[in-house]
């Protein structure tokens, strides 16, 4: 499993929870919608960041009789969470502004400008800690994006503010509040429909089904496979299942063409535990004799 750091989701959930008090102060004092929302917004990033960072935690217990792929979907888990809270928050955003629309309210732009500046810095500072943890894990990938859409809704405060100021249209808050909603509903659906794939134990998106079936038939040895299966135990960790038929031959010739196509899999796409069961066909009777393969212990420190 590729090793995700904890210190930059601390640093970014410090920085979200400051931001966050800022906001709701600001907020209730200049009356602004899109101020609040984006506190909101805060609050359900402290309590996502949290969560991914207990997850990566309970990820790394070791694997039990009981467990025996061991905690990684708890970070699927918390992904989950995380992405189902963006998307009733932006419901819920949606319908404050729908509210908002028949009667806006007046906004103390200047106050609203001023702490929308702090949590923009703010935002981007956090975005700027995780870009590269989040390539890494869904999970961080979702508290990323909660990050990023208060970037971005910190922006679309701004602008909103500069509007009020400079023409007093208050209503530019609300539509401010709606365009966060729509981007933090895009980014989790993205994450929501990337975690819903791995707890169905779908192919992974960045794997070809059919390229793999290729490859592993293009590896001398190899005859032909069927029943293959490609999951994702987590977001680093693929794995793959599949019955190989080869010629009748000596075991230690066997153990080869398997460590050729464990080689090849995990090079080329980054399937790093894979159980194979090889089929021959006895030239004197005909008959399919079944081979079992056991999986090394380098598959198991994946695991």
């Amino acid at each position: 499993m590729a090793h995700v750091h904890e210190r930059p989701l601390k640093l970014t959930l410090f920085i979200v929870v400051g931001i966050m008090i800022a906001e709701i102060i600001g907020g209730i004092l200049s009356d602004s919608l899109a101020l609040l929302s984006d506190a909101g917004h805060m609050a359900i990033d402290a309590l996502a960041l949290s969560l991914s960072w207990s997850a990566i935690r309970i990820a790394r217990r070791p694997a039990t009789l009981g467990k025996t792929y061991g905690y990684h979907r708890a970070e699927i888990l918390a992904a989950l969470i995380n992405g189902t809270m963006l998307i009733v928050l932006a419901i819920i955003i949606f319908y404050e502004a729908y509210q908002r629309f028949s009667q806006p309210p007046e906004v103390k732009a200047p106050l609203m400008l001023t702490v929308a500046v702090i949590g923009l810095i703010a935002n981007i500072a956090g975005v700027v800690l995780l870009k590269d943890e989040h390539r890494k894990s869904i999970n961080i990938k979702a508290a990323f994006w909660h990050v990023l859409g208060d970037a971005i809704s910190s922006l679309g405060v701004i602008i909103a503010g500069i509007i009020i100021l400079i023409t007093g249209f208050y209503l530019a808050d609300s539509i401010a509040a709606i365009i966060t909603g729509g981007i933090m509903i895009w980014g989790a659906v993205q994450v929501v429909t990337e975690v819903v794939n791995v707890l169905l134990e779908g192919v992974p998106r960045n794997i070809s089904a059919g390229d793999v079936i290729a490859t592993i038939r293009s590896i001398p040895g190899v005859n032909d496979i069927h029943d293959i299966h490609i999951w994702a135990i987590t977001s680093s960790i693929n794995a793959l299942s599949a019955h190989l038929l080869i010629d009748d031959q000596m075991v230690s010739r066997s153990a080869d063409i398997v460590a050729a196509v464990k080689g090849e899999l995990k090079k080329q796409y980054n399937i790093n535990h894979t159980t194979l069961q090889l089929e021959c066909v006895d030239c004197s009777t005909g008959m399919v004799c079944n081979l079992i393969e056991i999986e090394t212990e380098e598959d198991h420190e994946h695991i």
